[in-house]
This record gives structure tokens, sequence and C-alpha cells, in this order.
């Protein structure tokens, strides 16, 4: 039996429809640009910028606001981090999964599990090299023990 996406409702988020900044938001692109770079000088992640900026100032959308992206701010004022967030992410799920595995050898379920973030890591880190966000020598070194 085929699943169908959205299958049990549809109250997911929406992106709005227009592109301008929402009459309610009074901040100016100087100020939201300001308030971006002094989170990032608190090395607070560009995903928890942008939580921080709706829940705590209004500012529903950075790049509505200011034409920029969080990222692309952080990288102007060189706060950006060396590696793209999502492929951090993965790297530390990869090594806590490295972890377990070293006093849980005989988990085959989490050897698949980190099999499948290792090959995610892969593509995302070959994407990454392609853009130029990541240096061309950049590699990652396999976490994977054998399956006997």
């Amino acid at each position: 039996m085929k699943r169908r996406a959205h299958a049990h409702g549809r109250s997911h988020s929406t992106r709005p429809a227009t592109k301008r900044p929402p009459p309610w938001c009074n901040y100016k692109p100087e100020e939201v640009e300001a308030l971006i770079v002094k989170l990032g000088k608190d090395m607070v992640p560009p995903s928890m910028i942008g939580i921080i900026l709706r829940d705590q100032y209004g500012i529903p959308l950075v790049k509505h606001i200011t034409g920029k992206t969080v990222t692309e701010i952080l990288r102007e004022h060189g706060l950006a981090p060396q590696i793209p967030e999502d492929l951090m992410n993965l790297l530390r799920k990869a090594a806590r999964l490295k972890r377990h595995l070293e006093t849980h050898k005989s988990d085959t379920a989490n050897k698949r599990a980190l099999q499948l973030i290792e090959a995610k890591i892969y593509r995302l880190s070959r994407y990454y090299k392609e853009k130029g966000l990541l240096p061309k020598d950049w590699r990652y070194k396999t976490a994977v023990l054998s399956a006997r």
C-alpha cells in the first residue's frame, strides 16, 4: 500500500506568499544585521539565531527584511562557522553513535544507523565541496565497524 505525504492532516507551517516584510515588523535592515552580528559573536549557531529573532524580537524572516540570509550576514562579518551547521550536526551524531558502539559492540541496528549517517555525511560534504563551502581536501574519516 502506497503512503502519501501529509496523509494525516496538513497542520504544518507555510512560508508567507509575499517577499516583503510584514507591516507590523518595525525593524530596519541595519538593526536586524546588528542583532545577528551580536548573536554571532556570542557563538550562537545560525539556526538558533533565526529562532531567537522570531521568538524574542518578533522578526519573522530575516531574508525578507535584509535581502540576505543569516549565514550570508555572518559570512560578511567573518562569523560564519567553518563547517556548515547541518554537516556539523551529522558529525556530532556519528561521533555519539561511535561512542555507543564502542561499549555495545553487538548493537547491529545502530551499526546500520551509523552507516546511514555516514552516507549522508559523504553526500553532503561532496555537495559543499562543489559549492566551495568546504575545502577540496576536506575528508571525513569513517567510523563504521566491520560487520563481523
